[in-house]
């Protein structure tokens, strides 16, 4: 096993750009606003949790590499409080509006003051009765709506200015969702814990282009999974990630037979399936992070895989989270990561010791 030393020196060569930050508690949400915001919401229950607007660094936001910079730390710009656990956080693009869901099931809109530095709550969306679960959220960025549910049963689409529901999926199918993603102005893509994906187009009656899920392999265990936009790569492609670490690529007109199927290289499955994450580089062809199987975040290159593998190598790894955590009794496990929007190989990730950290990696394919 490496040290902490040994990764301190390393850490040199394998990073542009490096930089740690702790909260005041653990974070499930790293959620964008322009290229140098971020919001994070605490997720602890029982207590209030913090939201927080956060600028980055002035040292991340140079396009060059300039030296040394005098503020070198996250500037709070707004802040806010939540009586109940914040586990996802989204941003509605051109407006000062923020949704959140979590525990207790509940849909949440708040506003980014212009004026003060509060982010205040100013109405709530009903959701349906969901016992131990809690809706999943993705947003429209052509008009200000919200897409929620916590199963297929649930799933809505709610205007945030009018309160009207504008879809509803007007089934009966308790299939509990994992994820949900707005491709565009009519299409959403979902996926459930059992591994079953999907598009729909919100224009129309309930008939959603899916695979059936369950399929051989899926051996019962938890997915996630993300379509790669417009833009992102030669194609969409639903990139899908079970708990054993288990990862498959598929076609979004052909749901029923994955291009891909492989291993990604996981010690161990993932201690805590909720936390599982699967993203797409957005400005880099054919490579996409993972994440929940420990305190590391992976990156894979997916260009040339095809049919079926034993096992594949990450192009890098993140161990920050584990050789700066001062305990080493209890390892830290990653809740969440995100990619930078227009900084190619800057990702930002957050672990459950409520450490940040903001790193831009090198690719070791460059220094061969």
């Amino acid at each position: 096993m490496e040290s902490a030393e040994d990764w301190l020196v390393e850490s040199l060569r394998l990073y542009q750009d490096f930089h740690a930050f702790d909260l005041s508690a653990a974070t499930r949400v790293l959620e964008w606003i322009g290229d140098k915001g971020v919001f994070v919401a605490g997720y602890e229950s029982l207590k209030k949790n913090e939201i927080l607007h956060l600028m980055l660094p002035p040292r991340l936001s140079v396009k060059e590499n300039q030296g040394l910079v005098p503020e070198r730390d996250f500037k709070v710009c707004h802040g806010g409080f939540s009586d109940r656990a914040v586990l996802e956080l989204k941003h509605v693009p051109d407006t000062r509006l923020l949704v959140t869901s979590g525990f207790p099931g509940y849909l949440q809109v708040w506003q980014v003051a212009e004026d003060s530095d509060v982010i205040k709550a100013i109405s709530t969306v009903p959701v349906q009765e969901v016992g131990s679960l809690w809706p999943r959220l993705a947003v429209f960025s052509s008009v200000p709506r919200v897409l929620h549910g916590a199963r297929l049963s649930s799933l809505q689409a709610v205007d945030l200015e009018s309160g009207e529901t504008t879809y509803s999926s007007g089934v009966s199918d308790n299939e509990e969702l994992s994820s949900l993603q707005v491709l565009d102005g009519h299409t959403v893509a979902f996926c459930c814990t059992s591994g079953r994906l999907g598009l729909v187009d919100t224009r129309q009656p309930w008939a959603p282009l899916e695979n059936p899920g369950q399929g051989p392999g899926s051996g019962g265990q938890r997915w996630c999974a993300e379509v790669r936009a417009a833009g992102e790569g030669p194609g969409p492609c639903f990139s899908s990630l079970g708990a054993d670490g288990q990862l498959r690529l598929l076609d979004v007109r052909d749901l029923r037979h994955p291009v891909s199927s492989v291993q990604c290289a996981v010690s161990a499955p993932s201690p805590n399936p909720e936390l599982l994450r699967v993203t797409w580089a957005p400005r880099l062809d054919n490579c996409l992070a993972i994440s929940g199987f420990d305190g590391t975040v992976q990156i894979y290159d997916v260009t040339s895989w095809e049919g079926t593998r034993s096992q594949v190598e990450p192009l890098f790894t993140h161990r920050g989270h584990i050789f700066l955590e001062e305990d080493v009794d209890t390892a830290p496990l990653v809740t969440t990561h995100t990619w930078h929007p227009s900084k190619p190989k800057t990702l930002l990730s957050a672990a459950s010791d409520a450490s940040v950290h903001v790193w831009d990696w090198v690719d070791p394919r460059a220094t061969c």
